[in-house]
């Protein structure tokens, strides 16, 4: 039946791609999803396959109830977009303009749904519950995770998996982790008020700018000189905007940036140190501040069990040439808080275009197709694998 199972997959390869295709050309923000959520729930029309929708905002939960007893089984796709102007020369090319799919969420969707449709067949076949997640908004903090989990996407589930296609892994790889693997993303803004004036009169003036540049240099040494260096910390800014014209003293500074931690003391640590940096640097020029710290997505820690399915297990899927357990990368991803809630691991899934070297959330992003099968594989694969695991528990 497995066999079948992954054979169908295969055969479903150009409608995946058309699908993919379709959602690059019609992205949506985070939070304004309604098109492609409708998209994916005419899909689960088309095919029959139970779903419930508006969970959690956009957010549709499909269920096939296999034949035979067994566990619960969720597996999660994504499907928002970023607000970048795409660049690609492609016949998919986005049609909304300063909006893209520049992650592969797009292809996570694509992955999925192909994935359901190749399993209706066989559903008597099939142990357990498998449950499709279809999550809005996972770019924008707070994110569409949390919400779903809220109004219930996970009750009744036993683990849950994900995928994320990674243009740093060549098609064929999975990466994952048996502990942390991704790290923390909050944000922070610190606006500085100080007194604007003439360009010719600086002595009268509080430069903001002047201010906001000592302080960028002051925050990273927070990490350099603050942070045990066997810890891993990122303090990063962002923007810096400030001025209006080439001789007048800017009177304000607006600073956005982000902060990647795995460990919660760490977090608190960083917080307590940049708030005495910037009075610190404020005070002396007796300039005013507002700075506004928000605590994003948790760090994303895998089981060891669940993650194993992958390292381990996987390896025997058709396509897969490798299975590596790496470092934690500092990107944050919100599928952290399933794992907060229910056993289980997320993993990448190579998908690297040869002669493509743009990164994700780039203008010129884009991903090698080929992996699409191969994500749907991998995750027929670990819910096979987590069946058999725990077929007496």
């Amino acid at each position: 039946m497995w066999d079948n199972v992954n054979r169908t997959i295969d055969s479903l390869y150009d409608e995946m791609v058309e699908n993919r295709r379709y959602l690059h050309q019609h992205p949506e923000l985070s939070f304004q999803e309604k098109n492609t959520s409708a998209f994916i729930a005419k899909k689960y029309d088309e095919w029959g396959i139970p779903y419930q929708k508006n969970i959690g905002g956009y957010g549709i939960v499909a269920t096939l109830k296999g034949g035979k007893p067994g566990k619960t089984v969720a597996l999660r796709a994504d499907f928002d977009a970023l607000p970048i102007q795409e660049e690609n020369d492609v016949p998919y090319k986005s049609t909304v303009p300063g909006v893209m799919h520049a992650c592969g969420h797009d292809g996570h969707t694509a992955a999925l749904l192909g994935l359901a449709k190749a399993m209706l067949p066989y559903q008597e076949e099939l142990p357990g519950k498998v449950v499709f997640l279809h999550q809005p908004a996972e770019e924008y903090a707070p994110g569409g995770a949390k919400p779903m989990i809220e109004n219930g996407a996970l009750d009744g589930v036993d683990a849950v998996f994900g995928t994320h296609l990674w243009i740093n892994a060549p098609v064929g790889v999975l990466q994952t982790s048996k502990g942390a693997f991704m790290a923390g993303a909050d944000r922070f803004e610190i606006t500085i008020q100080g007194k604007g004036g003439h360009g010719a009169i600086p002595h009268e003036t509080k430069d903001a700018i002047l201010i906001g540049s000592q302080l960028v240099t002051m925050l990273q040494q927070i990490v350099s000189r603050r942070i045990d260096p066997l810890k891993t910390a990122v303090v990063s800014v962002g923007t810096f905007e400030a001025g209006q014209a080439f001789n007048i003293i800017a009177d304000t500074a607006k600073i956005t940036g982000t902060v990647r931690v795995f460990e919660p003391e760490l977090q608190d640590l960083i917080i307590q140190e940049m708030e005495k940096i910037i009075q610190s640097v404020c005070l002396p020029h007796e300039a005013e501040y507002d700075f506004h710290y928000a605590k994003g997505y948790p760090p994303l820690i895998n089981h060891p069990g669940e993650a194993d399915i992958i390292l381990t297990d996987c390896k025997q899927v058709e396509g897969i040439v490798k299975t590596e357990e790496i470092e934690p990368v500092m990107a944050g991803e919100d599928f952290a808080y399933y794992l907060m809630e229910r056993p289980g691991a997320f993993y990448f899934t190579g998908a690297q275009k040869e002669g493509h070297v743009y990164p994700h959330h780039h203008p010129k992003f884009d991903f090698d197709e080929r992996a699409l099968p191969l994500a749907a594989k991998t995750l027929l694969h670990a819910y096979r694998t987590y069946q058999e695991r725990n077929r007496h528990n």
